[in-house]
Order: C-alpha cells, then structure tokens, then sequence
C-alpha cells in the first residue's frame, strides 16, 4: 500500500463522519433537495478524497441511471454516488456530479445529520418538487 495523500479543502465543507477526511465544499452544492435511503442528501459539482467503484445501472425514483459508488479515501467509507449517465432527457444536468449522503457526512459546522424514522427505504435520488 502506498502513501496516502489528502487533499485539505480551505473554506466550509463537508467530511467524512468516520475519519473526518473533507469532501467538498459547501460553495460546489448544486442542490440539497435530494433524498436518499437515509434521508437527505446534497448533489455537488465537484469531491475530493474519494475513489469511485464500478459503475451499474439504478433505478431511482426519477428513472434509470448508471453510477458508480463513491468511497473515502481515508477510511474506505460508502459517502454517496456518482451519476455517469442519466437516461432521461430531464435528468442529464446530473451527469458527472455527485451525492453526498448527510448521514455520512460532517456538516461544515461538524454537525452530523442522523437519519429520521420517516425516511424512505425505496430507490434514491428523489427532488423536492
């Protein structure tokens, strides 16, 4: 195994709730009305410390999608996904952005979101409308 090297982001942020890793920026948050298995999460344009698994196709609730698993590279953490493809027309701006699950991230003020009772067992990635 080799050297590990993070990267250390300058600014509020978000990071992994296992080894406290950062992850993004709050300025890179494109939207934070999506919801997930374990209640919200954030959609960014960009991440840093993570590596991204194999790609496979989800359904999820606003259709087929291919991503790929998003991984701490600190801790080896599931934190979110990745969208390689959207299949419907609507949904391609989500393309080559990221999910950053709340119940697995630190909030920029160190906060941790828990997930609620309420949340959702179906597919991810639902909108607020």
């Amino acid at each position: 195994m080799g050297r590990l090297f993070l990267v250390n982001l300058d600014g509020k942020g978000y990071s992994c709730k296992h080894c406290q890793a950062h992850l993004a920026l709050s300025e890179d948050i494109v939207s934070k009305s999506f919801h997930c298995r374990h209640g919200k999460a954030y959609l960014f344009s960009k991440v840093v410390n993570v590596t991204i698994g194999l790609k496979e196709d989800r359904m999820m609730m606003t259709g087929m999608h291919t991503v790929s698993d998003i991984f701490c590279v600190g801790c080896g953490s599931n934190v979110g996904w990745k969208y390689v493809a959207a299949y419907d027309k609507g949904q391609k701006y989500k393309e080559g952005k990221f999910i950053l699950e709340r119940f697995k991230v630190s909030g920029p003020d160190g906060s941790h979101y828990w997930a609620s009772h309420e949340s959702h067992v179906g597919g991810s990635d639902a909108e607020d409308a």
